[in-house]
């Protein structure tokens, strides 16, 4: 599906959901019947054939199994049919289950892409073909590694998934370029990780499936081949990016894999091996020190009973995982092209080479010299059982120096001294506990131990044990809290290493070659969006264009460096300005993210291939007609007339200047506020007092004849030419207890006075979540799934936030709607960086204020009487673009 988005050519949105988003149940089944027959009659089929030929609990019975099943001996007694019914059973009940949701996901969405006929078409050609490309690479297995190809020959193979995988990767060729590149890449790294690990002949068929819907997608999508080629050109920012996220897929498929043979008890393939760096056995250190006291007992038995005691237990089994959780801690640095991650996991695979060299060597020279000359040919296959794990290390470690150019992003200064400071500081207090902890605990240990033994063997216990090979221990625990110490204390250093490595990968490296007063006067000469001016607030980092004549203010949170509104440039330099800003935070590791964006924005985004979303929509005040007469200026008029009857009228001033018995009012007002809220002031793009604390920002206040301070609000200048042209709301608080519809008094008193002193608008800013129509979104063309979403969100949310009672508030004074939108480089990064804006508003969020949160939202969403509705003034201050 590609769909055209303005100022670009068309946009492909990624893999479409199995069924609209947000369309009501009942209709779903209906319109994946409709859309995808073929699928859901192949998932039909294969649970009607299980539960006729009874082979829905185990699997078909063996009498069937040689008849259905796919497998070398199979077609040698000439079950030529075989390579198709071979998908239409499964080996049990938890595959048939797995292999209908994979079925119905990758078979939906191929088969709404390719047409019923052509998907039809390319499942049983990629099905046959992948079984008979299996059954050839089995007799090529034979000739390296008997012993692995004779497990592929015994049990023939029966599964779904296979054509499942056959059809996605035929899929592919017609996707975009990030999609087409990350399903390939990933989904073929999958398969051959598990074929290498598991090594099963469904394995091995599932990835030639794989292999042969690669080869065989150009000829399903030739038909299409205007949209195919429009795809490829499609403009394509992020090639670094996406490149640095293909190497981390490798690097994380390098650390499962592993994983994945550590708990399969199935595991035949050639990598399998590795399982018995992560298993534990059930001896222990009391039956281990009885076998070795016996003097009948070889001392070799005892050896290697010794060794596989250390593999004992649930300290050992995490010890082994937490290498490969460190590696995934990489990949995730990788992803950002962080040169440090790059160099750790670099270094970390030459280890993983450089071990599995000396246990080779070892094991090598310990074999009888007789058995050399006599059992040669069982020597070489011994070998190559222990050569070929080192193969997958290998091959990650040269993709790592081949794509060296792409991690070039640098932490920020003095982030791996303190790295290495607090490491050596770590290690250096875990050393000391050990050993004063193992003299405390000496007796739990089978032998006397010293504190220089503790000392000796510390390092021993930050090694994962299938990698001390033929190291004898010096000691073994045989109590509880010995045991506990001497398991644990590697966990600690490979949990507290994997910590402080994602930790200085989060650290943003931010850079502001310009001062905050050259940004001012940027501003004030291109004047921006209605919302430019909080680019000048704290907590903003700048980025400026080369010719200084622009900067996009940002911040950087879980990789996302998130814009504050518009570039500030120039218009005809606006395209320029955000190309740019796209490339810097590419460079940086950082995913780009233009948020709270006006329509210029997104056109320029979307000739990138940006996806984009209606966040908010502004309301804005026109001031050249205005007059508050006719019945829809009811209430406004009302609130006027009330105040003056009341004697409260409006003053303008300057915070950082005002009476200090004003500024007294307005922090308590803002104080009480704040207390009834019970939850932490948001920022961003929420001011607070310290953003209205400006000699730019103008605050109207409410006040009656005895100076009480009914409430408050402040406005931002909007420039243009170096004149302000209008203004726009942010702050807004009243008390509690005071005149009811001060809001609305302020605000028409602001728009008033504005349009008097020449002003054009008033913008009073955004309604998150909120909007006033469907069609603009729907002229955007914006994706109407996660537009639904949006909506749903919002729905959820207006009990706490009350985002549409702010929209419905502004109405009164009958203003203009503007979309503001997020736009986004990749579908995929939609998770991310919703996660990093709420950050963003949030950066401070506790514990206790997260739980005080939740209870306020379920309280309302229940309907308590105590928060049976949050009113406009209540959710912010006037909030900006998009304040949740």
């Amino acid at each position: 599906m590609t769909t055209t988005t303005a100022g670009g050519p068309p946009r492909d949105p990624g893999p479409a959901p199995a069924f609209p988003l947000g369309e009501p149940r009942l209709r779903r089944l209906p319109t994946l019947l409709r859309e995808s027959p073929v699928t859901v009659g192949f998932v039909a089929v294969l649970w009607v054939l299980g539960a006729i030929t009874g082979s829905l609990a185990h699997g078909p019975p063996p009498a069937l199994m040689g008849t259905v099943a796919a497998g070398v001996r199979s077609l040698g007694h000439g079950h030529l049919w075989t390579p198709l019914t071979a998908a239409a059973f499964a080996p049990g009940l938890p595959s048939y289950f797995v292999g209908s949701v994979v079925v119905l996901l990758a078979g939906a969405l191929a088969e709404r892409r390719l047409g019923s006929l052509r998907f039809a078409v390319a499942a049983l050609t990629t099905q046959v073909l992948g079984v008979l490309l299996a059954l050839v690479v089995v007799r090529v297995i034979l000739l390296v590694d008997a012993a692995w190809a004779h497990e592929l020959s015994r049990f023939p193979a029966v599964g779904p998934t296979t054509l499942a995988v056959g059809v996605a990767l035929v899929t592919s060729a017609g996707m975009g370029p990030l999609w087409r590149r990350r399903l390939r890449v990933g989904l073929l790294v999958l398969l051959a990780t598990i074929m290498l690990y598991g090594g099963l002949l469904e394995d091995l068929i599932r990835f030639c499936c794989a292999l042969t819907g690669l080869a065989c997608g150009p000829a399903f999508h030739r038909v299409r081949g205007h949209q195919t080629r429009a795809s490829r050109n499609t403009p394509l920012s992020g090639t670094r990016r996406e490149s640095r996220v293909l190497v981390a897929i490798i690097v994380a498929a390098s650390a499962l894999g592993p994983m994945l043979a550590a708990f399969s008890p199935t595991a035949v393939g050639p990598l399998s091996v590795l399982r018995f760096l992560f298993t534990s056995t059930s001896l222990d250190a009391v039956t281990v020190r009885g076998i070795c006291t016996d003097p009948t007992t070889a001392r070799e038995v005892c050896r290697h009973l010794q060794r596989r005691l250390r593999y004992t237990g649930l300290g050992p089994a995490i010890l082994s995982l937490l290498p490969a959780l460190l590696l995934l801690v990489l990949a995730d640095g990788l992803r950002r092209g962080r040169r440090a991650a790059w160099t750790a996991a670099v270094a970390m695979h030459v280890l993983l080479v450089g071990l599995g060299l000396l246990l080779l060597g070892q094991a090598v020279t310990r074999q009888p010299r007789d058995e050399l000359a006599t059992e040669a040919l069982r020597h070489v296959h011994f070998v190559l059982a222990l050569a070929i794990p080192l193969l997958g290390p290998l091959l990650v470690l040269v993709v790592l120096l081949s794509t060296s150019r792409l991690f070039d992003v640098a932490a920020p200064q003095h982030t791996y001294r303190a790295f290495l400071a607090k490491a050596v500081g770590f290690v250096a207090a875990l050393a000391a506990f050990y050993v004063v902890a193992g003299l405390v605990l000496r007796s739990g240990f089978d032998q006397h131990v010293t504190a220089s033994a503790l000392v000796r063997d510390f390092p021993q216990r930050l090694v994962p044990p299938g990698y001390l090979g033929e190291f004898e221990p010096t000691f073994l625990p045989v109590s509880i809290p010995a045991t506990v110490l001497f398991e644990w204390v590697g966990v600690g250093f490979w949990a507290a290493l994997a910590v402080l490595a994602l930790r200085s990968f989060l650290r943003p490296v931010l850079r502001d070659d310009h001062s905050a007063a050259e940004a001012r006067a940027l501003l004030v000469e291109h004047g921006g969006s209605h919302l430019s001016w909080m680019t000048t607030w704290p907590g903003n980092s700048r980025w400026f264009t080369a010719d200084g004549e622009g900067f996009v203010a940002y911040r950087v949170r879980l990789g996302v460096a998130i814009t504050t509104g518009d570039p500030v440039c120039a218009p005809h330099q606006l395209n320029q300005a955000v190309r740019g800003f796209a490339d810097f935070a590419t460079r940086n590791g950082w995913t780009p993210c233009f948020y709270s964006v006006t329509e210029a924005v997104r056109v320029c985004c979307a000739g990138l291939g940006w996806g984009g979303l209606q966040v908010a929509e502004e309301t804005v005040l026109p001031l050249g007609g205005l007059a508050f007469t006719g019945r829809k200026f009811q209430d406004v008029r009302t609130a006027l007339n009330n105040a003056t009857k009341q004697g409260i009228t409006a003053e303008w001033v300057s915070l950082p200047t005002a009476p200090a018995a004003l500024r007294e009012q307005i922090v308590a007002i803002s104080q009480e506020w704040m207390a009834e809220k019970g939850l932490p002031e948001m920022g961003f793009t929420l001011g607070t007092l310290s953003e209205v604390d400006d000699p730019e920002v103008r605050c109207l206040v409410a006040v009656d004849a005895v100076g009480r301070v009914h409430g408050i609000t402040s406005w931002l200048p909007v420039h243009a030419h170096g004149e302000v042209v209008g203004w726009t709301l942010d702050f807004m608080r009243r008390r509690r207890d005071g005149f009811k519809p001060v809001m609305e008094f302020l605000i028409a008193s602001a728009a008033l006075r504005c349009k008097s002193e020449g002003a054009i608008f008033l913008s009073l800013s955004g309604a998150p979540l909120a909007r006033a129509g469907r069609g603009a979104a729907a002229a955007a063309g914006q994706d109407d799934a996660m537009q639904r979403l949006l909506e749903l969100l919002g729905r959820s949310l207006e009990p706490i936030y009350g985002f549409r009672s702010l929209l419905a508030f502004k109405e009164k004074f009958q203003p203009e709607h503007t979309p503001l939108h997020l736009m986004y480089p990749d579908l995929a990064t939609l998770p991310t960086i919703g996660h990093a804006i709420g950050r963003a508003y949030l950066p401070t969020l506790s514990l206790s204020e997260s739980t005080a949160l939740l209870r306020k939202y379920l309280d309302v969403g229940l309907g308590s009487t105590r928060h049976r509705r949050v009113g406009p003034v209540q959710v912010s201050g006037g909030s900006s673009a998009a304040q949740g």
